[in-house]
């Protein structure tokens, strides 16, 4: 993996864009992406940080990669893209997006297939397709929809603009604006708190919500408790409950992957 780089903290699992400064996104990178998450799938990793070196997340996919394209080789790599994007959403683990910079197309759009996006009060935001005469197609106008509405992901798409990291939070996009110096260390100790967390019920989670997103509030609670009751078989919570009632509150303790 030249371009994409993984690496691991304990529970925590980090996979970092490394081809700096713009870390463009091409066949390449995309082909090392893949290989992390792979990777990232087969470990016992209890938590994902997503992050990037240089002064920018990404300015984008490399424009080059669109030249050759037809319509239908231009469907196709979508296609093989969405592969991998939807790797990362399916991971039982919880996803942490770190945007400390300029975070364009393809890697905004993998940040909004994360569970969570921080970003450093100077990070900025665009899906900026249209400069080429393209729509955003790795999952941004879907999954932006989900977090903020219709009408604002049509806005920031047909406009085109950039977008600052405060204003996101506002519209539910960005979950945490992290008002730090070290802004790299402070999402790592985020992100690593989740993952020493209990990573089958964070799994459990994850399942209930998509249900919601997917069918609406009572289909989630027509897989709740089934979800949930499998989780009095994990042993995440038999040594967290054990250990809440030897030791008290705040002292649980998980095992379970």
């Amino acid at each position: 993996m030249a371009l994409v780089r993984l690496d691991h903290d304990g529970p925590l699992a980090v996979i970092t864009f490394d081809s700096p400064p713009l870390n463009l996104f091409t066949s390449a990178l995309m082909a090392d992406f893949a290989e992390a998450i792979g990777a990232v799938e087969s470990s016992n990793a209890r938590g994902l940080l997503l992050q990037a070196e240089g002064r920018a997340v990404s300015g984008g996919v490399d424009v080059h990669e669109f030249e050759p394209l037809t319509p239908a080789t231009g469907a196709e790599l979508w296609r093989s893209w969405f592969e991998t994007i939807h790797r990362l959403e399916d991971l039982p683990i919880p996803t942490v997006f770190a945007a400390h910079g300029l975070c364009l197309t393809a890697a905004f759009e993998i940040a909004l297939a994360c569970d969570l996006l921080l970003a450093a009060p100077r990070a900025k935001f665009g899906l900026v397709e249209r400069v080429v005469g393209l729509t955003p197609s790795m999952g941004g106008p879907q999954r932006l929809v989900s977090r903020a509405g219709p009408a604002r992901a049509k806005e920031l798409i047909y406009t085109g603009g950039l977008y600052d990291a405060a204003t996101l939070a506002a519209w539910n996009v960005v979950n945490v604006v992290i008002e730090d110096e070290d802004f790299r260390a402070a999402a790592h100790a985020y992100a690593l708190d989740l993952a020493n967390g209990p990573t089958r019920a964070h799994a459990a989670t994850k399942a209930i919500v998509a249900a919601a997103v997917a069918n609406g509030p009572r289909a989630a609670d027509e897989v709740t408790p089934g979800i949930s009751g499998a989780l009095f078989g994990t042993d995440d919570l038999r040594n967290a409950v054990a250990s809440f009632l030897a030791d008290g509150p705040g002292k649980a303790t998980y095992t379970g992957h």
